[in-house]
């Protein structure tokens, strides 16, 4: 049975990175991380914030964009981007245990070429004047709400 991925589009900060490292780990998601980042993958600050939780995390690194795509292409997977830009909450779909959640970059988002790759666009609902949530907080509340849909229920 497939299982819920956590993808990060060129991450920025290895602290978020580790963080989702970590709680990808304790709740058994793969996580993928489409490359290039933002710092070295092998970076401490990526090991300190994963603590000894990133040896247990199913890690996919991949080389670009494009080779992710291809990835997903052979495994039939449906992409479900986070997106401040999105209109649906991210409460209100069913998700399905092949589904690949994706984020991006802290600094910047993806760019329009990968959202339009998504066949779903979530937003999680905030109080007005407010930018955006943490990457890892925005991966944890998603990933929860998968989990409770398709393992938990």
């Amino acid at each position: 049975m497939p299982e819920i991925r956590i993808a990060l589009y060129q991450p920025d900060i290895p602290g978020n990175t580790g963080t989702i490292l970590r709680l990808a780990a304790c709740l058994g998601l793969g996580v993928d991380i489409i490359e290039p980042a933002g710092f070295d993958i092998s970076d401490r600050n990526l090991k300190r914030a994963g603590m000894d939780y990133i040896a247990a995390a199913a890690l996919t690194r991949h080389v670009s964009w494009d080779r992710f795509e291809e990835w997903r292409a052979t495994t039939g997977r449906r992409l479900v981007l986070a997106s401040t830009k999105a209109a649906l909450p991210y409460t209100k779909i069913a998700y399905r245990t092949d589904d690949i959640l994706l984020f991006g970059r802290e600094s910047a988002g993806v760019p329009d070429h990968v959202h339009e790759k998504a066949e779903v666009r979530i937003i999680i609902p905030m109080v007005a004047g407010q930018r955006s949530i943490n990457v890892a907080m925005s991966a944890a509340m998603i990933a929860g709400e998968a989990l409770r849909q398709v393992a938990w229920a």
